[in-house]
């Protein structure tokens, strides 16, 4: 799948939204991915799954034996992606604020993860979820999203590989463009905070 062909999806969903936005990362900006309208149709979701199974190397698809994700919003990908990879899987929650396996999810020691997010900006919520998985006993060997909106310039210690890379600018509150700080900023997220 092309890039053009992946914005179409988010186009055609009414997942890519304009406005002032508040991100989960704290920054702001004039645009929002909304992942779960995207993945709401399970034909679109299936595609976009397989197409980004497809850009993780050969060998390393053999490898997997299990997909982990973040919930909320990289519970339906990483579903998919279990299903595209022919491998369970499972989510990592915050019930006390820190993510960890519960619902009776376990992990084999050393089995094998990719960790699976919807969009990627800092980082932060995949580095989180990356230290749950390795305390629980998995081996984060790669880490996938449907979005990379870090500029390229995310590291979570494993090898990443995003569907496609949106660089929308985002701004820390104190640096705000006039065109925003004028605006009451919206957070159509998962995250509260």
């Amino acid at each position: 799948m092309q890039d053009e062909e992946v914005l179409a999806e988010f186009r055609s969903s009414k997942a890519l939204l304009e406005g002032h936005f508040l991100l989960s990362s704290g920054r702001h900006s004039a645009h929002y991915l909304q992942c779960a309208r995207v993945l709401m149709d399970p034909d679109r979701a299936s595609r976009l799954a397989v197409a980004l199974a497809g850009k993780l190397p050969r060998d390393l698809r053999k490898q997997i034996a299990k997909v982990i994700s973040p919930a909320m919003g990289g519970v339906i990908i990483g579903h998919e992606m279990g299903r595209a990879l022919g491998v369970e899987a499972m989510f990592v929650e915050r019930p006390t604020g820190t993510f960890e396996l519960r619902r009776g999810f376990a992990l084999e020691p050393g089995d094998k993860v990719l960790m699976v997010e919807d969009v990627v900006t800092t980082g932060l919520s995949s580095k989180e979820a990356i230290k749950a998985i390795e305390e629980a006993g998995g081996e984060v060997i790669a880490a996938a999203a449907l979005v990379d909106r870090s500029a390229g310039s995310v590291d979570l210690g494993v090898p990443f590989y995003p569907l496609i890379a949106l660089n929308f600018p985002t701004y820390a509150p104190d640096e705000l463009p006039p065109e925003l700080a004028g605006s009451e900023a919206v957070k159509p997220g998962s995250r509260a905070k």
